[in-house]
């Protein structure tokens, strides 16, 4: 059992990718509503050594050793991945280890505004940072961006790393009907996307429920619908993940003992992450199969969104 990686987990983007996490959950610049991940606890634009990387690197070359290569190696985990200071010396340690293995970085791209940034994720094959709004009033609807973080800088940062990067740029948007899908502000989204010119564009919407109880998915006419006015931007409306069965990452065993765990009482996914002794993202993965198959369901209470066993499959 690792503590700094994940998985490999089934990705609806890319395959089967071992996850590398180099913050505590959950430490972050934003807080945006929809996060699956939960509520931002360390909310930071301080870039440290949050986790120790010398410890991370073992890991890697003890997995490297042990199980065959992934088809991607990919920082996301429980916040945002560049916080963390010595994340150019990880990429490096994989690029020099496994230069066949694809390397992606999720991040919100908040911290593109730093030349340190920017230059720390060259070596990257893929780089997937987000942009769910290009007015403040959207951005602080949506992300509830830290303070720190101005709407201008933010654009520019990735427009910069756009013209230094040499890999693909995913320019991801995050759409919530009612929150950023009106024509003023998807026509001031275009001109962002004009500035940054991205290689391809990934429309996603709530995949599992978010901090917030008041929203909703877009629907795919929505997205689709979107992904037309973008044009001649190329545009991907993310689909749903991978059916898990047929995938060599997917254990029955875990998806099991979430199921008999809930049935004994709700739970969050910090409280199965840690009963389990998995990571918070590869949890998150069951339980978007379990709610897939309608065993379970999520409600929100007082300390969170909680998961508990649906009425039907609980008096089985």
């Amino acid at each position: 059992m690792y503590k700094y990686l994940f998985g490999p987990v089934p990705s609806r983007r890319l395959g089967i990718s071992l996850g590398v996490d180099l913050v505590p959950h959950k430490t972050c610049s934003l807080d945006c509503i929809y996060c699956e991940c939960g509520q931002t606890t360390d909310f930071t634009v301080e870039r440290q050594e949050y986790v120790p990387v010398d410890d991370v690197l073992e890991e890697l070359d003890d997995y490297f050793q042990n199980h065959p290569d992934p088809e991607y190696i990919t920082f996301s985990g429980s916040g945002e991945p560049c916080l963390n200071s010595r994340i150019g010396e990880v990429i490096e340690f994989i690029r020099k280890r496994k230069p066949l293995v694809s390397i992606a970085v999720l991040t919100n791209g908040t911290l593109f505004k730093q030349e340190e940034v920017r230059k720390a994720l060259l070596g990257a094959d893929l780089v997937m940072p987000s942009l769910d709004g290009a007015s403040i009033s959207t951005m602080q609807t949506i992300n509830r961006p830290h303070a720190s973080i101005d709407m201008e800088a933010y654009i520019e940062g990735l427009v910069s790393f756009r013209n230094e990067f040499q890999g693909k740029f995913a320019l991801e948007i995050f759409i919530l009907p009612g929150c950023n899908d009106t024509a003023d502000e998807l026509t001031s989204l275009k001109t962002a996307i004009e500035r940054i010119n991205p290689d391809v564009i990934h429309l996603n919407t709530l995949d599992r429920p978010g901090v917030v109880s008041n929203i909703r998915s877009a629907t795919r006419r929505e997205l689709e619908d979107i992904a037309d006015f973008f044009k001649p931007f190329s545009v991907e409306v993310i689909a749903a993940a991978p059916e898990r069965k047929g995938l060599n990452s997917y254990r029955s065993d875990i998806e099991s003992a979430i199921l008999e765990t809930v049935l004994r009482r709700p739970c969050t996914l910090e409280d199965l992450a840690t009963i389990l002794g998995s990571h918070v993202n590869e949890i998150n993965k069951y339980l978007g199969a379990l709610e897939e198959a309608d065993k379970i369901e999520s409600v929100h209470q007082d300390r969170g969104l909680f998961y508990q066993a649906k009425n039907k499959f609980a008096d089985n």
